[in-house]
């Protein structure tokens, strides 16, 4: 594979290394939950047998990701969603149980989607449905890779949304995507709203 500007030394996940959260993520017939807070909730891509209103706690959904691969391209950058670790923080989101037959499809899928530049993080955190807790599949901000954009203003967030494209589509797209699904599961994201507002504002002009 060659690399590119926004490679980091652990771009490649090892054999080893790519079951092993499935593994801590296992549910009893041997398959796994995944927890969605961007694109997998109204994208996800993959066979699943139940999909479920979650929360994880710890973490917050932020856009603090270049985009390089799916909304912008290495010469024009993108931003997307990740989660950032955040002592009191808590992100709502959805979740999917992936059986036994369906894992090794799915976790594929996922990890060429999530991993294609380990910009993500392959995790397993506890998420809650009301008095129910799951070990599940997350992808997390590696901050130490070249693609954190920490410590953007949403000003700044909105002008890279609006104008970056990338192979899957205008940036602005994936934002109102995942507002729109958030607002059917009634969740109210003030800050991703804000940034929305703020991005057909610039749309308008």
């Amino acid at each position: 594979m060659t690399a590119h500007p926004y490679s980091s030394p652990d771009d490649f996940v090892s054999e080893a290394d790519r079951y092993r959260n499935a593994e801590r993520a296992a549910t009893c017939d041997g398959g796994f939950w995944v927890f969605g807070y961007g694109s997998l909730m109204w994208d996800p891509g993959f066979a699943h047998v139940e999909r479920r209103e979650a929360l994880l706690h710890g973490f917050a959904r932020r856009f603090c990701m270049w985009s390089v691969h799916y909304r912008g391209t290495p010469e024009d950058p993108g931003l997307v969603l990740a989660l950032l670790e955040e002592a009191g923080a808590a992100t709502e989101g959805v979740a999917y149980r992936v059986s036994a037959a369906q894992a090794p499809d799915a976790l594929g899928y996922l990890q060429e989607r999530e991993l294609v530049s380990s910009a993500y993080r392959e995790t397993t955190a506890e998420i809650v449905f009301g008095d129910e807790r799951v070990r599940s599949i997350a992808y997390v901000m590696n901050t130490a890779h070249p693609q954190f954009a920490g410590g953007l203003t949403l000003d700044d967030q909105a002008e890279v949304i609006e104008r970056a494209i990338g192979p899957r589509g205008r940036n602005c797209e994936y934002l109102f995507n995942t507002v729109a699904h958030l607002q059917e599961i009634g969740v109210q994201d003030l800050e991703l709203e804000r940034l929305a507002q703020l991005v057909r504002e610039r749309r308008r002009t």
